[in-house]
């Protein structure tokens, strides 16, 4: 087997078992966090309306977008891959597909029957398709920090912390 098929496997491997990665659209320093699903050799993102935000630009049918694989069991960069993004409609034909899986993979969503529909009217679904070009892979990962500072956020705390009451006293046990 030849490297890049056994880098293509990890890909697979990788966006089947872990739900989170990071989108980077070329020329843009910050890489977007974004929970996906992995559907038919291809990740499944949505975006916008109540779901997570994303650039629009550098998003659309045809761009090619960076994407960033970590280790589920510790957090560490493992595969960047080059993937081209198609935007789908509620008329496509892998629309029910890859919505059917998005719901099965989402955590947390107010009502599961009605998601797509919400999906159709108000966010955007993406299928981000592997070109089969890396950018970095096991054994040639770059020394870059990847660090950026978080996003300014309008979410805010609702107010005080909650009291905790009864809390436990810790003692140190006698030694003697």
């Amino acid at each position: 087997m030849t490297d890049d098929v056994l880098t293509a496997a990890l890909v697979a491997e990788l966006a089947k078992k872990t739900s989170v990665s990071w989108l980077r659209v070329p020329g843009e320093a910050r890489a977007h966090p974004v929970w996906h699903s992995w559907h038919e050799d291809a990740l499944c993102v949505v975006s916008d309306g109540d779901e997570q935000p994303l650039p629009h630009d550098g998003m659309d049918d045809g761009d090619l977008v960076e994407v960033v694989l970590r280790s589920k069991d510790n957090g560490g960069r493992l595969v960047t891959w080059v993937g081209r993004v198609s935007v789908l409609q509620p008329d496509d034909e892998s629309w029910t597909p890859v919505t059917d899986s998005l719901i099965a993979s989402r955590v947390n969503t107010r009502d599961l029957a009605t998601a797509a529909d919400e999906w159709a009217e108000r966010s955007v679904v993406r299928r981000i398709a592997p070109t089969g070009e890396f950018l970095e892979s096991p054994g040639d990962l770059s020394d870059d920090a990847h660090r950026a500072a978080p996003l300014e956020t309008p979410a805010i705390t609702r107010g005080r912390l909650p009291r905790v009451l009864h809390r436990r006293v810790k003692r140190r046990p006698k030694l003697s």
